[in-house]
């Protein structure tokens, strides 16, 4: 037999605004996982080639540093390394007229900062879903169980049965949407906090890189404190 009540007797006897406000949770709950994978499994790759680019300091030459930061286009610091390596360059290269103003540090350093920008915004791309879903799903249950439960109030009121085991039912089904809300915004809010931490962590990462390529490719050696071992300095090649 039926049951009389739960999810599917609710979209059952559902009208239009409750179909839709269903409808619009299960589309932000499938969006915000979607996301929160997606960005779990980037952060993942990151840090890898992070770990990995502590390798690069001990190569014999630029060439072969880059070669073991791997070929990956998405890897984040091979392509700073590649931007130090061009911009370094081009200053080298360009009339002496036209740079008087900005000398190779600056160049080197507008250079980096340019490149940590584009991947900060590519890093942070979806998070505003996640914080949108956050924020909202809660109030669009709140106003789906509002909706279901003036209805069903209404239903009771023009049966002239107003005794508690008819009231429950209808006004306990149009909670379920309250609670919908809730189970979409929890795990957004959660994975927008996790996905934070992961992309704060890798972007340190990534400018403690950034100041070591600009303290190469503008003296010719890697900035080291003394608990650090000797490193020797790269050659500049290509």
């Amino acid at each position: 037999m039926d049951s009389q009540f739960g999810l599917a007797h609710v979209w059952a006897q559902g009208d239009f605004v409750t179909k839709a406000v269903a409808v619009l949770l299960l589309g932000m709950s499938l969006a915000s996982w979607m996301v929160i994978l997606i960005k779990a499994m980037d952060i993942v790759r990151f840090k890898k080639f992070a770990r990995s680019s502590e390798d690069f300091w001990y190569s014999e030459d630029l060439a072969a540093g880059l070669s073991k930061l791997g070929s990956d286009a998405n890897n984040p610091f091979r392509q700073l390394a590649l931007e130090g390596r061009e911009a370094a360059a081009h200053h080298r290269n360009t009339k002496a007229h036209l740079h008087d103003s900005l000398d190779v540090s600056d160049w080197v350093t507008r250079s980096l900062r340019n490149s940590i920008d584009e991947f900060t915004a590519r890093l942070q791309s979806g998070l505003a879903i996640l914080a949108s879903v956050g924020s909202t799903a809660p109030f669009i249950g709140l106003f789906g169980t509002v909706w279901g439960i003036y209805h069903a109030l209404l239903s009771i009121g023009s049966s002239g049965q107003a005794t508690i085991d008819k009231v429950a039912g209808p006004v306990g089904e149009a909670l379920i949407m309250t609670a919908l809300g809730l189970a979409v915004a929890i795990p957004a809010v959660l994975g927008y906090n996790a996905l934070v931490r992961g992309n704060k962590s890798i972007l340190l990462k990534l400018n403690s890189f950034a100041h070591e390529l600009h303290a190469y490719f503008v003296t010719g050696a890697r900035v080291h404190n003394a608990s650090q071992a000797p490193v020797v300095a790269m050659k500049k090649g290509a």
